[in-house]
């Protein structure tokens, strides 16, 4: 399987990110609703993020029920294309850096998942993805974002709470671990100016 990108895909721009930005300026970057077509690109990354990743029917399932509505989904991927240094050099495809799946409420949105590539970690895209999910949420009326962060997971509760979110409240055994257990949730809510 390949993380490179089809052909089918849609630009946006993302906004600045935080000093130190994405290592090796020399990348274009794309944001880009996903499709089924890229439900390969999608596994290999999940499957290298976490020990307990999304199953395919997972995927395919939320990839068939995006929408604008209350209840829909959107799933955005974060694509990266070196730029070329000669113009006659052939461009080489770009590579799924990171995506993430959220869930439109009555004036919220709920992350559900946000992945990073390992080796694209400490670049800037979760910043990205984030940036991109904080644009999608105002543009659909969501007034606040939610999600839920495995304690053990400092790096994703690090860059949570650099962007602002807050801590909430704690759901107790809300995650399986690897090894038959259960771990908490650290609920986060990042309130929205419109």
């Amino acid at each position: 399987m390949s993380t490179q990108r089809p052909d089918h895909s849609t630009q946006a721009q993302p906004e600045a990110m935080p000093k130190g930005g994405m290592a090796g300026a020399a990348s274009a970057i794309t944001l880009a609703t996903a499709t089924v077509e890229d439900v390969d690109a999608i596994l290999q990354v999940e499957q290298a993020a976490y020990p307990l990743p999304w199953s395919r029917a997972s995927f395919l399932d939320v990839l068939a029920r995006q929408g604008t509505g209350c209840g829909d989904y959107v799933v955005q991927l974060l694509w990266a294309a070196p730029t070329q240094k000669q113009p006659k050099e052939k461009a080489e495809p770009a590579v799924l850096q990171g995506y993430f799946v959220a869930q439109l409420g009555f004036e919220e949105m709920h992350l559900l998942n946000l992945a990073v590539h390992p080796d694209c970690q400490g670049q800037g895209c979760g910043w990205l993805l984030l940036q991109q999910l904080q644009n999608w949420a105002r543009w659909h009326g969501a007034h606040t974002l939610w999600l839920e962060v495995r304690p053990s997971n400092a790096r994703a509760l690090a860059l949570y709470r650099r962007f602002g979110f807050v801590e909430v409240a704690l759901r107790k055994d809300y995650y399986p671990t690897p090894e038959g257990g259960r771990e908490h949730a650290v609920v986060m809510q990042l309130p929205l100016q419109t």
